[in-house]
């Protein structure tokens, strides 16, 4: 399957020489032209870089770089300055930003340098013959087997469904009323309460800490994400 980039710059020439030659090296490339659509599109979709030039309108690559971070999104950051500032380098790389390269750029330089975020970068749901893995969990997806640290676990027909959803969305921020649509076949209404529940209820069986939780995160206000 293709790496996704999400590829954050304000200057569409850029944009769009750029991400033809990722595009050409088999990459699948979104855009976002000014620090607030690339946090909207960083938080909410699923990718496997995100690259961020510094000079940004409505909110800079630095700001931009710490909020992705604050929101708990770990993907590989690379960033674009044109400044080749010391301070700039240093500041992006403390905030979150796993490497930069200073425009302009040799692209064969920029190239390797995604590979090797890539190579890098968190290891996504391992998939089977027979499901997926994430941590000690193992899930059939043919069947309805889930086990942990290999010992079955029980779980309820909304629960397995709930849990099958999140693995086909990992880091998809999933708002509740989503969820009881696609899972529940059901509008929202008066039962967010009801996906509150079940989430709870993956937790304590799936997590080794469900208090604090590392696979069904909270979104504060939006819902919740899967991140295997």
């Amino acid at each position: 399957m293709a790496d996704n980039i999400l590829f954050v710059e304000d200057e569409e020439a850029l944009r769009m020489t750029l991400g033809d030659r990722l595009r050409n090296e088999g990459y699948v490339v979104d855009y976002a032209a000014d620090g607030d659509e690339g946090f909207e599109k960083a938080t909410l979709l699923s990718f496997d870089l995100i690259i961020l030039d510094i000079m940004l309108p409505r909110r800079d690559g630095l700001i931009l770089c710490r909020d992705i971070r604050e929101s708990g999104i770990i993907t590989p950051i690379l960033m674009l300055t044109a400044r080749g500032q010391t301070t700039d380098k240093v500041t992006g790389l403390k905030i979150g930003a796993d490497d930069y390269v200073t425009k302009p750029f040799n692209m064969q330089e920029l190239l390797a340098r995604i590979e090797a975020l890539l190579r890098r970068a968190p290891e996504k749901p391992a998939l089977h013959k027979d499901g997926y893995q994430f941590g000690s969990v193992r899930v059939n997806l043919r069947g309805t087997e889930v086990t942990r640290d290999g010992n079955v676990v029980n779980l309820s027909a909304r629960e397995f469904q709930l849990l099958r959803f999140f693995i086909e969305h990992p880091g998809t921020t999933l708002s509740r009323e989503e969820l009881l649509t696609q899972v529940w076949g059901y509008g929202a209404q008066m039962f967010t309460r009801t996906v509150d529940v079940h989430v709870a209820n993956l937790r304590q069986k799936l997590e080794c800490e469900p208090k604090q939780p590392r696979f069904f995160l909270t979104v504060q206000g939006l819902g919740y994400k899967f991140k295997p």
